[in-house]
């Protein structure tokens, strides 16, 4: 197992770049990659200690379609179907044109990790898609520290400079407005470094109360599921060069977190995908579990007591790896039976087996006469032991922010672009509407990262 990776210290830092990468989460890390591999002398800068900022916490997996890796699951898919489910769960609020390159481009960003050792080759299903399309490793581990881990196994592979707690600042611009580096605070010492690009890969503004207060002053007290970094940093710094937010109001609550205890966890959709069941404090299914996160999540915000509990067995848990780590920190409630399990979560035992014993008839059949749900239907909970967890919604991810084209070229007010600044990620607007679908935000990191570290490089080979 390779070392834990280490950034440079500052004194490294040099003064010139042909590009900078602001965010070290899989949309920074995978546009360094791309861009140093196309011969560009590019540089990470990370305000965190820690790298990988929110990608760490992704669970679920990597959607894609028409790739190789469903067709050896036996899964036929195609690109189309993938564009119109995930417009339909966006509320058709998507940028087509955004939406039409993304879905374009899963397959290669599939391809282009496997190139690099990077192996997606196990398949479930998230809420809103139709298709097995969501890859993950074949050890079915989280997605998230997996990816991070690996693509900096490629970084310090191929030498790209990476520096952790170096905050940005501001952009510096020439005369004509053009973007020509940055001004960041190393260490406590203010520094000015120059490059022919940058690239905002800062990840998203789901802890950021200011954000909150100002678009969506309704989910201030909410809790959140990210990294206390995801601060909006790249919009404050794109809003300072005129750059033009776009669809801020649009924020994604996720309907399963555990946020019993000061650390709020994220429980993946994966758990759903593989079977799960939510019931109410009565023990008693509400919602069609694999609905879109929107209307899941208002689902249990209605319920008498905001709150709800996933449902699974040992069968489940052995195809979601995650669910190995919520219990270690504490997070499963156990049952022998699940008499056993109602029990102990102080339930209606005769309403809860009555619960489980229609849902397993509907898999059985095939055919879930109460709320319709189609998929994740792949086995019932019938193996001992028995699980529960309890969840409620919190803040998840924002679909609002800089507005780009599908070149990841930020644009002013007047949807002009602003030279020399791209973005892509999470900081970026426009790609899933009102409604994020799950396993699209780490293929958003791969396929928009790439194409940043692909037009950076046209762009500074364009340079005189």
């Amino acid at each position: 197992m390779a070392e834990k990776f280490q950034p440079l210290s500052v004194s490294k830092l040099d003064n010139d770049y042909d590009v900078i990468v602001i965010g070290s989460g899989g949309t920074g890390l995978s546009a360094a990659i791309q861009a140093n591999e196309l011969g560009m002398k590019t540089v990470v800068l990370e305000k965190e200690e820690e790298l990988g900022g929110n990608t760490n916490r992704a669970s679920s997996g990597m959607n894609a379609a028409e790739t190789n890796v469903q067709l050896q699951h036996g899964v036929i898919d195609n690109v189309a179907d993938f564009y119109h489910e995930t417009y339909q769960d966006g509320g058709r609020l998507n940028d087509k044109d955004m939406l039409g390159y993304f879905v374009y481009h899963t397959a290669p960003a599939i391809d282009w990790l496997a190139d690099h050792g990077i192996k997606l080759d196990d398949i479930t299903i998230t809420g809103g898609m139709s298709r097995k399309r969501t890859h993950r490793p074949a050890s079915m581990a989280p997605i998230g520290g997996f990816l991070v881990k690996s693509l900096l196994e490629v970084v310090q592979k191929e030498n790209i400079p990476v520096f952790n707690k170096v905050k940005v600042n501001k952009l510096l611009q020439d005369d004509e407005g053009k973007v020509i580096g940055v001004e960041a605070n190393a260490d406590g010492l203010i520094k000015t470094i120059h490059a022919k690009a940058v690239i905002l890969a800062t990840g998203g503004f789901g802890a950021s109360k200011e954000y909150m207060k100002r678009f969506r002053p309704d989910l201030a007290d909410y809790k959140t599921t990210n990294q206390s970094g995801a601060t909006g940093d790249g919009l404050k710094l794109a809003e300072g060069v005129g750059g033009e937010l776009m669809q801020m109001d649009l924020v994604q609550v996720h309907p399963t977190v555990q946020q019993d205890n000061p650390h709020v966890y994220l429980i993946g959709e994966a758990v759903r995908g593989e079977g799960a069941i939510l019931v109410n404090a009565e023990g008693n299914r509400f919602v069609n579990e694999l609905n879109t996160r929107k209307i899941v999540s208002n689902a249990i915000t209605s319920l008498p007591e905001h709150s709800a509990y996933l449902i699974f067995d040992q069968g489940i848990r052995d195809h979601a790896k995650a669910i190995e780590f919520y219990d270690k920190v504490g997070l499963v409630v156990h049952g022998d039976t699940i008499e056993d399990l109602a029990k102990n979560l102080n339930m209606d035992t005769e309403n809860l087996k009555k619960t489980v014993a229609t849902w397993n008839e509907a898999v059985e059949n095939h055919d879930d006469k109460e709320f319709h749900r189609t998929t994740g239907m792949d086995r019932g909970i019938t193996k001992p032991g028995f699980f529960a967890i309890h969840i409620a919604p919190a803040i998840h991810y924002t679909m609002g922010g800089i507005h780009i084209n599908t070149k990841t070229q930020v644009l002013d007010g007047n949807g002009d672009v602003i030279k020399g600044l791209y973005a892509a990620g999470e900081v970026a607007g426009g790609l899933h509407g009102n409604n994020r679908v799950g396993g699209n935000s780490i293929a958003e990191t791969i396929v928009f990262g790439r194409q940043a570290g692909q037009q950076v490089t046209v762009y500074a080979r364009g340079l005189k």
